[in-house]
């Protein structure tokens, strides 16, 4: 491994993506980065995408390529095996070749859901949909095929850009009178630039002390909502900005998940203990609220531009 950041060559695969985007913007601050999309070479063929990733001598592979498609995974289970199980086998594999560090995403949903206890990284998983199967699957494979990674489980990923829950909820908001959202699923809301900085402070102190710090680590906010109270503090802060919603908070009303017709099955606990990463990399993650302004403004300003 070199001797100084300025020196570490990182690989981040898929940085059209809300988490590749913000990881691109913050990598540097590690080493040099090297960029590969599904345009430039095809995830899926794993023989031609390691033979170019090997090219750049990597110190780091960060995967941010994933198949988020949580529903159509369910009529697609081989197309979900390919991005989220044999992709990051493949890179175990050639990290533990190339002796570099991979860092890998996954999800609360390799686990049942069930309770009300924020899950540890060392309880039973037990993912009710292919894609949480595949997930788990995925996790599994980094930690049988390398010796230096970190595996980061987020939940309810957002971001300023990209398709997610915040600027869906913005935009229907401003197009309906009213709306019904899901108020029995519990979580907390994680931007994509908090798990961008987050993985950089572990990665650095990755580097620095060796494997001994490999292991799957909870990333999300501090605190709890359902997505019913995420999109009433969204909706809030656009009121608060001026922002002119055609939507009436009265008219905003919470349905549980049976009343929401979706293929694949939710968890409808999606807390996760963060305590195992706040302790490990000493850092302490925020609320959940103080992220959703944060990413609320940037959100305005992407829009001003």
């Amino acid at each position: 491994m070199h001797l100084n950041a300025a020196h570490y060559n990182i690989v981040l695969l898929a940085t059209n993506g809300q988490l590749g985007f913000e990881l691109a913007q913050y990598l540097t601050a590690v080493g040099r980065v090297y960029c590969l999309n599904r345009a430039d070479v095809d995830f899926v063929n794993v023989d031609v995408l390691l033979a170019r990733i090997a090219e750049f001598k990597p110190d780091i592979i960060v995967n941010a390529a994933a198949w988020t498609a949580v529903d159509e995974a369910e009529t697609k289970p081989h197309a979900a095996y390919l991005m989220n199980v044999a992709l990051p086998s493949a890179l175990a594999t050639l990290a533990e070749q190339c002796g570099a560090w991979l860092v890998h995403y996954s999800t609360d949903y390799v686990y049942s859901g069930n309770g009300t206890a924020a899950w540890q990284e060392t309880d039973v998983t037990s993912p009710l949909s292919v894609y949480g199967r595949t997930k788990l699957d995925g996790d599994n494979a980094v930690q049988q095929h390398c010796d230096k990674y970190l595996i980061f489980r987020t939940s309810w990923l957002y971001a300023a850009r990209g398709n997610n829950f915040m600027r869906s909820m913005l935009k229907l908001g401003m197009q309906h009178e009213s709306l019904r959202v899901v108020s029995d699923q519990i979580g907390a809301p994680t931007p994509a630039k908090l798990i961008a900085q987050t993985t950089i402070s572990a990665l650095q102190q990755a580097l620095q002390h060796g494997h001994k710090l490999s292991g799957i680590y909870h990333l999300a906010t501090k605190g709890e909502t359902s997505w019913y109270g995420f999109a009433q503090a969204i909706f809030s802060l656009a009121i608060q900005q001026g922002i002119a919603l055609k939507l009436n908070l009265q008219h905003c009303y919470p349905i549980n998940t049976l009343q929401y017709a979706a293929a694949a099955k939710r968890p409808l606990n999606s807390r996760l203990n963060t305590t195992k990463i706040e302790q490990t990399f000493n850092i302490q993650l925020p609320s959940w609220q103080s992220q959703l302004a944060l990413t609320f403004v940037e959100w305005q300003q992407i829009q001003g531009q």
